[in-house]
């Protein structure tokens, strides 16, 4: 074999080498998970599927490449790894870019999977090409109104009018999960308003003590941080519902309190104004009241949600001149109408009680409502308690008094001016007036949650049909299921821009339709369900996406799910898992799963930046992927994506070096053209240090790999590249076995990122492809043992020379070597040795006079 020198990389022409492997590839179909005779172990490795706006994009890149080395590691560790990938297809962003353009929504999707797909391949992430879905084929969609008609039978989905959030933009209602923290739309951006209409909703929060209490199956498994972020968009409170008599209406009315322990100091109630409550009782009052209540009720809707629940703002109200009766002391409350009160927490309606909560105080003072202390936040729960003098307490107490002060008293202490609770402990007054509400029948124990039933229903074309057909008297009959999937109708004739309802109602022929029970006629449901009930059950339609008969078979979810490794961003962490988490526990009730979570693990990737920030056309720093796979090469790319940082930390593309990346690739490739030795020779007989750096990776590599520490491995692989040269060019020579055995071992790693390369330097070392397919090598434990240590030498804690040593080097031993060096005697000089501090087999520092 002739010999190039160390960094002679003719012959690495990366164009050549990824074409010639996408062909083999393609016909060995290394990846494909279909043969049902396969023994080994399963793992289920995926990447959340991609959306269809143009091509790959850097974020893309970065996922791809981090959720590869999973699918790549797990292949090599001998399990058979169904890695499939898909495409989310329906959905605003291709409607929008249709309607922009004035072509069909499906034409200019199936392009961009098109387009998507060639990226892919040849960014040669280990997918099972057969298994491909795309969620706007019917052969799906049939599906997800399957899924639909499972939910209404269940009583899961169901229509009711009630406040929405509504996208000016894009015309179209919004989950509450969609809506951010600044009140804006998380598509279009614009400020999102509230609007009464009808809709579908999923009942979400039948599940939520559910979705709450299991995600400690997923500690340690998931990111903390999305655990807490569940957690506390779930938000579930304890307390007690409490039922006030209102004067003039015959059933109760009936607020949650978290503090039911403080009934004594409600002094008065708040309805939300945009509650029906509020518009009932406003029904009743005075033509005056009923005035004065419409001009309240349209201001307040000119505010957003975030801008209602600012504790800082000025508080308004209207008093309703309607009254309750506080049903622990029989006292008449006043009711009133107020902003800071919303229409879906708990009930829409609060007990006020101001001298503990700073919002009602902050009302009360303003409006001249009383404010009445039940707790003694002076009085210590535990300890001794403080001395009286002379009646009077100790000057340095705060007083108890928040209507003069303007400062709502928060903290724990022992009831007062509460009948039966006086003296008692917050925790046990809870408790004690839980159970004597019980007892009257005019309250019980219980929760309250954050979040609220999922709004499925969207008012565009390109979406999933609802299957549901509205009769002439207004009932709804859900579609059989032998006549799924109702599909969509073309766009001929259709005007798909955004105005309030939904295109499909102008799709006359389409919408007109026989009653399914008696054939009269009737109506479809013109809405389209929003893209994420697509997405919350893809992972299960992967493991038989052409199967007709079923949505996916439970034979093959026993086998196969639930997904043991999940990668994507972080933007998901409410979204998506939560719907996800929601309907694999709605097919576990109904018996088609066996689980009751479906992501097992879960790795989210960060952000790639540009010069810090994101990337964006408008900022101009726009990284454009196929310019960097162009210029770099696949191999590099991903190379430099797993090297960047932990996977979970940004990567800033201003700051990492992929032409680095390429060098070393070639570097590596250099090294398999350079063996002499045969495949069959005795790695043993090989040089001993060399094989040492060898055999360190092979039994590390595992464990990093397991804790997402890809850039580490890297790092290691790079290590042994440097080893290996140094050993051919001034070591025992390209024909040493030790050469042979770490080139292979660098092929194999580097198999996990940079798979082009890989499968070159395996073919140049006699083996046959995929290289993929080959399992990893077992470290050999002799060779893990440390012949020599470096041991550091201080004097006066300054770092003054290093000795290799034997690892079983006693202290002794190890102080009389250091003090013979050249470099300490000269150091050490005349000075006296006060004492020697020895920290075998690692330091010596010599500490002096």
């Amino acid at each position: 074999m002739a010999h190039h020198h160390a960094d002679d990389a003719s012959g690495y022409d990366v164009a050549r080498i990824q074409a010639k492997w996408q062909a083999v590839w393609d016909e060995l179909k290394p990846f494909s998970t279909s043969d049902p005779d396969d023994t080994r172990p399963r793992k289920y490795v995926l990447d959340m599927f991609p959306y269809p706006s143009g091509d790959l994009h850097m974020g893309h890149a970065e996922a791809y490449a981090l959720g590869d080395v999973i699918a790549r590691y797990w292949r090599q560790q001998g399990f058979n790894v169904l890695h499939p990938i898909g495409w989310d297809s329906f959905g605003l962003p291709a409607e929008n870019a249709a309607i922009k353009r004035g072509v069909d929504p499906r034409g200019w999707t199936y392009d961009n999977i098109e387009q998507q797909k060639r990226s892919m391949k040849l960014y040669a992430a280990s997918f099972d090409w057969d298994r491909v879905l795309h969620t706007s084929d019917p052969e799906y969609y049939k599906w997800n109104q399957w899924l639909f008609l499972k939910l209404y039978e269940k009583g899961l989905a169901y229509r009711k009018d009630s406040w929405v959030n509504w996208d000016p933009v894009d015309q179209t209602v919004l989950a509450n999960e969609q809506v951010l923290a600044d009140g804006t739309s998380e598509r279009s951006g614009a400020m999102v308003v509230k609007k009464k209409l009808t809709q579908w909703y999923f009942k979400i929060t039948d599940y939520a003590d559910r979705l709450l209490d299991d995600l400690n199956q997923l500690e340690g498994s998931w990111p903390s941080k999305v655990l807490s972020m569940q957690r506390n968009w779930i938000g579930r409170s304890v307390g007690a519902d409490v039922d006030f008599m209102i004067e003039g209406r015959d059933t109760p009315l009936t607020v949650f309190t978290t503090r039911p322990d403080t009934l004594h100091g409600a002094t008065f109630m708040v309805v939300a104004p945009d509650s029906e409550l509020a518009a009932e009782l406003v029904a009743g009052s005075t033509p005056e009241v009923q005035a004065a209540f419409a001009d309240y009720l349209a201001e307040v809707q000119k505010n957003t949600e975030i801008e209602r629940q600012d504790a800082t703002r000025e508080k308004t109200g209207v008093f309703l001149e309607r009254w309750a009766v506080n049903p622990v002391n029989g006292e008449r409350v006043p009711i009133w109408s107020a902003d800071y009160v919303l229409a879906d927490y708990g009930h829409g309606a609060i007990m006020a009680v101001p001298a503990h909560d700073q919002r009602d105080l902050d009302f009360a003072r303003k409006f001249g409502l009383p404010v009445r202390v039940v707790v003694d936040t002076n009085a210590p729960i535990t300890g001794a308690i403080p001395v009286i003098v002379d009646g009077q307490m100790p000057e340095d107490l705060p007083p108890l008094d928040p209507g003069g002060t303007g400062v709502a008293l928060h903290g724990d202490g022992r009831m007062i001016n509460s009948g039966p609770l006086d003296g008692l402990s917050k925790s046990n007054a809870i408790h004690r007036m839980t159970e004597l509400l019980e007892a009257a029948g005019t309250g019980r124990a219980a929760k309250n949650f954050r979040l609220r039933d999922w709004l499925i229903s969207r008012q565009r074309f390109w979406g999933t049909p609802i299957p549901i057909v509205h009769g002439e008297n207004g009932e709804l009959v859900p579609v059989p299921e032998d006549q799924l999937p109702i599909e969509l109708p073309p766009t001929e004739g259709l005007d798909l821009a955004p105005k309030g309802t939904s295109p499909l109602g102008g799709a006359e022929e389409w919408m007109a339709v026989a009653n399914p029970v008696d054939g009269s006629p009737a109506r479809r449901d013109p809405d389209t369900m929003d893209t994420f009930v697509d997405s919350s059950w893809y992972f299960l339609r992967f493991l038989n996406p052409h199967d007709d008969a079923r949505a996916f078979d439970p034979a093959e979810a026993e086998k196969w799910a639930p997904v043991d490794q999940y990668v994507g961003g972080v933007t998901h962490a409410i979204l998506h898992l939560l719907y996800a988490r929601f309907i694999t526990k709605v097919l576990f009730d109904l018996g088609y799963v066996t689980f009751t979570e479906p992501f097992s693990a879960l790795l989210n990737q960060g952000m790639v930046l540009m010069d810090g920030s994101a990337m964006s056309k408008s900022k101009g720093n726009l990284v454009r992927l196929s310019d960097q796979l162009e210029e770099h090469g696949v191999d590099a790319v991903r190379l430099t994506m797993a090297f960047a940082g932990p996977p979970e930390d940004d990567i800033d593309w201003a700051d990492v070096a992929p032409h680095a990346s390429a060098k070393f690739l070639a570097r590596a490739w250099r090294l398999a053209h350079d063996v002499t030795s045969s495949p069959d020779v005795d790695w043993k007989t090989g040089d001993a240090t060399l094989r040492r750096v060898t055999h360190h990776l092979l039994a590390d590599a595992p464990g990093l790999i397991e804790g997402f520490k890809f850039n580490v491995v890297v790092a290691r692989v790079m290590e042994l590249v440097n080893a290996t040269r140094k050993a051919i060019d001034s070591g025992p020579g390209a024909a040493d076995a030790a050469v042979r055995e770490a080139t292979e071992t660098v092929a194999l790693t580097l198999s996990l990122f940079a798979p082009y390369a890989a499968e070159e330097m395996w073919e140049a070392l006699g083996y046959p492809p995929p290289i993929a397919l080959y399992g990893w090598r077992k470290a050999d434990p002799t060779l893990l043992v440390a012949e020599s240590v470096t041991c550091v030498v201080q004097v006066d804690g300054k770092l003054r020379d290093r000795i290799e040593v034997s690892p079983r080097a006693t202290p002794a031993e190890l102080e009389a070597q250091a003090r013979a060096l050249p470099a300490i005697v000269r150091t050490v000089g005349d000075r006296e040795i006060a004492k020697v501090i020895v920290r075998a087999p690692r330091l010596v520092n010599i500490v002096t006079r």
